[in-house]
């Protein structure tokens, strides 16, 4: 618990400065935007507007998830982190074809721009993106963090793009590049978005974790000895770094004091192999031949027929 406390304020810190620093790029962006006529900066406005709502949210989501359990919210708030990073990605496809609109507006009514004024402020955002990139990059890895973080690595390559346009605006007069460029950043924007999107709403609809199958975990619990059979599975997302599992084993009919071996050892697997920790699992035994120490397990039909 501390040790998930203590990494809930450095990542709490770095959205703090990351707050902090994106608002005063969006105020360069708006203004530099408005002066140089240049669409792709108000994009880049408009997207980096939405990474600021993305590390506000996240941050909400932060202080929401370091919440104890409760008796009304008894798996405590994971999932906050979670509908933040889904509000995130949304917000994302809805500025995306906004920017896809204004695009198509400006490649009808072509304006002159202001190339040296695009290169310089999109050179600050480069730097400024890929350290607030960086910084999230080791603050973690739930989908909330990475929500954010893609965000942040989208507007660091947007932005490098803004940095060649510039360049080419300035050397071939060419203004519908500008335009072009709003076009790739919006379609950019909207790749990261439908990947969260996706996986946000798996967790929330309780689906089989990004990557696992269930029949690799059914192999694994099926390995430990003592375990006849596996059944009535269930794998899921309680947050987006806390999984759950449910299931019934089948097992001869012997006594709780050997079953818990079965039931340490199974447990042990599911946090080694798939860093399940949070089980539900419940017991069934066969009825046995043999009264003491169960030999053969026999289905209940041919125990009937034996009698």
């Amino acid at each position: 618990m501390h040790m998930h406390a203590h990494s809930g304020e450095r990542t709490s810190r770095v959205l703090k400065v990351s707050l902090g620093v994106t608002l005063g790029y969006i105020v360069l962006l708006v203004i530099a935007g408005i002066r140089a006529h240049s669409l792709a900066l108000l994009s880049e406005a408009g997207h980096n507007l939405s990474d600021f709502l993305a590390l506000l949210l996240s941050l909400v989501a932060v202080y929401l998830q370091s919440r104890p359990p409760s008796t009304t919210k008894t798996y405590g708030y994971h999932r906050a982190g979670v509908l933040a990073a889904l509000v995130n990605a949304v917000s994302l496809v809805v500025v995306s074809f906004f920017i896809f609109y204004e695009a198509f507006e400006r490649v009808q009514h072509p304006r002159a721009v202001q190339a040296g004024v695009m290169i310089g402020v999109a050179a600050a955002g480069v730097v400024m993106n890929g350290i607030i990139a960086w910084l999230l990059y080791r603050s973690g890895g739930d989908v909330n963090i990475r929500s954010a973080l893609l965000h942040e690595v989208g507007d660091t390559v947007s932005t490098a793009a803004v940095i060649v346009g510039g360049w080419v605006i300035l050397v071939s007069g060419r203004n519908w590049i500008d335009s072009a460029l709003s076009f790739g950043i919006a379609a950019l924007i909207l790749w990261s978005a439908f990947g969260i999107v996706r996986e946000t709403l798996n967790i929330l609809l309780e689906g089989t974790p990004r990557g696992m199958k269930l029949d690799s975990v059914t192999a694994v619990i099926c390995s430990v000895e003592g375990v006849n059979d596996v059944h009535d599975l269930h794998v899921w997302n309680i947050g987006s770094e806390t999984r759950a599992l449910s299931c019934h084993i089948s097992i001869a009919d012997i006594p709780p004091s050997v079953s818990e071996r079965i039931l340490r050892d199974v447990k042990e697997r599911l946090h080694e192999e798939f860093r399940i920790d949070h089980t539900t699992i419940q017991f069934e035994h066969v009825v046995c031949e043999v009264a003491h120490g169960c030999v053969i397990p026999v289905s209940e039909e041919e125990h009937h027929h034996s009698h």
